[in-house]
């Protein structure tokens, strides 16, 4: 929330903050049978559990957005940042699906993998969308470099040069812009110098390190420390996200391992 609301204040944006509440039948066991009193009173008491939580991500919300300096309104008109909070029934995948398709950025937390907690919201943010995702990483502050010098990870592959694409108005609003170019990029792939020249007919200086490793994904997380850069801004998921989660890659080490905020499309 405290990241969105900075590139809300930004860009004068609207945060929509979406919580998924699980239907009453979704709680059921799985398999067994269940006599009508006991079915209803499941449900009665999932309904309540369920307005209990609502009630208080609302107060949440609005102490939050006190805090943030955020205009709560169900009618933004983009002269301030604001923000609105919606419940909808049913799937957390479905929910990121329907509202982050025009969104201009879907914003998640990092992953716990081993409590099991965020990996299908960034998944479903990453391939259901067709937007940016910023992933967060879990502290209650937001650096003071957040979002004035960003790094951009450069291979020349179709997944960086969509996320370039679908980033400007991020890049545009960065103080300085650093390309991390890994090894000698994508054949037939548009090289870093390409690209900083794109950024320049758009208005943008960027400055390029290069570098080689057998393991890109913790050096673009490396090289982005040592430059002292506040945002990461790469593509996602070359491979497949079961076969990078299963066996490894370079989107699932920063996924796993980044402290700073990045942002991935696919």
């Amino acid at each position: 929330m405290r990241h969105a609301a900075v590139l809300a204040h930004l860009h004068k944006a609207h945060v929509t903050v979406a919580h998924c509440r699980a239907k009453p039948e979704d709680m059921f066991p799985y398999s067994t049978l269940l006599p009508a009193f006991a079915s209803e009173t499941i449900k009665a008491q999932a309904a309540e559990l369920a307005d209990q939580e609502e009630e208080a991500l609302r107060e949440a919300i609005h102490e939050t957005a006190r805090a943030l300096d955020l205009v709560e309104t169900e009618t933004p008109d983009g002269t301030s940042a604001s923000v609105q909070f919606i419940e909808e029934f049913g799937r957390m995948g479905d929910i990121i699906k329907h509202h982050g398709r025009l969104a201009d950025l879907v914003v998640t937390p990092k992953p716990n993998r081993d409590r099991n907690l965020g990996t299908n919201a960034l998944k479903s943010a990453l391939f259901q969308t067709g937007r940016p995702v910023l992933m967060c990483p879990p502290s209650d502050e937001v650096a003071p470099d957040f979002g004035t010098h960003v790094a951009i990870g450069w291979n020349g592959s179709l997944e960086a040069a969509r996320t370039v694409a679908l980033t400007m108005d991020i890049v545009a609003k960065a103080d300085r812009v650093s390309i991390l170019a890994v090894g000698s990029g994508e054949p037939h792939g548009a090289t870093a110098e390409e690209l900083v020249q794109y950024y320049r007919l758009r208005g943008k200086s960027a400055d390029v390190h290069r570098f080689d490793s057998r393991k890109p994904g913790t050096a673009l997380l490396e090289k982005s420390e040592a430059i002292g850069a506040g945002l990461l801004i790469m593509g996602a998921y070359g491979h497949s996200h079961e076969r990078e989660t299963l066996f490894g890659g370079n989107t699932q080490t920063v996924v796993d391992q980044a402290k700073i905020p990045v942002v991935f499309a696919h």
